[in-house]
Parts: structure tokens; sequence; C-alpha cells
């Protein structure tokens, strides 16, 4: 896996009091952006590692993650835009950054996959990850929002949500383990890709 220092990153608390983290990964070698929406439709699959079957997801990052499923599946019955995806997980093996939250998939494409939460109809995550051709292979940009945009308690709950859901710290932890994880892909895809 690669170090945080491979990668640009930021963390900053937006206007309306949000958690804004973004990440511009370095390439993905040997992965197109094809390969990379093949990954994510079919993540809830197996691989064999040194002759052992194991979930992809748990290869994939496998400090960190603990379990994925296709909580929901798309209007036209996979795993694509419409589906729901249950991710377990905990930064930096640590049990205080522990995840274990569903959210909708809003977009999933050759451009990138965007993950969305609501309740009541608003919007308080996202995570976005966008893809691209470069001559090494692909690029991958990453933008994750934890908090509501507008309204009245727009304030109280981005502060409530930072210090008891998803804190800063939490946020630290994620950036590293999100470079971990997609220059995992690298070493992961193309031969599942290649005999898919």
């Amino acid at each position: 896996m690669k170090s945080l220092a491979s990668a640009r990153t930021t963390q900053t608390i937006t206007p309306a009091g949000q958690l804004l983290l973004t990440i511009e990964h370095d390439a993905v070698r040997g992965v197109s952006p094809a390969m990379l929406r093949w990954w994510f439709e079919n993540l809830g699959k197996e691989m064999t590692f040194n002759g052992q079957t194991y979930p992809r997801y748990l290869l994939w990052h496998p400090r960190d993650h603990i379990h994925w499923e296709l909580a929901q599946r798309s209007p036209d019955g996979g795993s694509g835009k419409g589906a729901h995806f249950r991710i377990v997980e905990a930064f930096a093996a640590n049990p205080a950054y522990y995840v274990d939250s569903t959210e909708c998939v809003e977009k999933l494409d050759e451009e990138g996959i965007s993950l969305v939460r609501r309740i009541a109809g608003v919007e308080i995550f996202r995570l976005e990850h966008r893809f691209g051709e470069v001559p090494a292979g692909a690029s991958y940009k990453s933008r994750m929002v934890v908090g509501v945009a507008s309204g009245a308690f727009r304030w109280p709950f981005n502060h409530i949500a930072r210090q008891r859901i998803f804190s800063d710290a939490m946020g630290t932890a994620w950036l590293t383990h999100n470079v971990e994880e997609v220059s995992m892909l690298e070493n992961i895809v193309p031969s599942l890709y290649s005999a898919r």
C-alpha cells in the first residue's frame, strides 16, 4: 500500500460547518476507468490469494475492512446506480474509527462512483470518486463531505456529527485509509479483470 505522502490531500471545514476531505491519488497503474467501474460493480465477489478464497472487499484493505454487502440491488437487479452498499470498516484498525453504514449508489460509471446518505430526504454524507485516463493508467480523485449544506439546524447538526459520528480525527485516519486502499487496486484489479 502506498503512503499518505503519495497523494495530495486536504481536510477543511466548509462555511456550513461540514467536514470536507479531498484526495488526488497517485496514478493507479495498469488500471483503466472501465476496470474501476467493473471493480465496484463486482465488489461482492470472492478472489483467491495464496490458495485461500476471500471476499474481495477484505483483501482490498486487509487491516481495515471488515464487511461489505449489497444491502439493496439497483433497479436493474445489479450493484450499479440505485443500489445500496453496506460498508463496515475501522480506519487504522482503530475501534474508535469504526463505521457501519449503508449508502445509496447515486452514480457508477466510467467517470466514477458517488455514494450518498440521506435522512428524511436531507443529504448528510457524500463520497465521490472520480476516474480519468492518464498514461500510466487511471487518475483517481476522492471527495468526502460529512454534514448538511443548508437549513436552520445545519450548524448544530454538523457540530454534533463532527464530534460524535465522524470526527476530524477520524477524517484524518480516513485520508490514510483511502490512499492505502486505492493504491491496492493496481495490485488486485488487472488480474481479476483479465480473468473475468
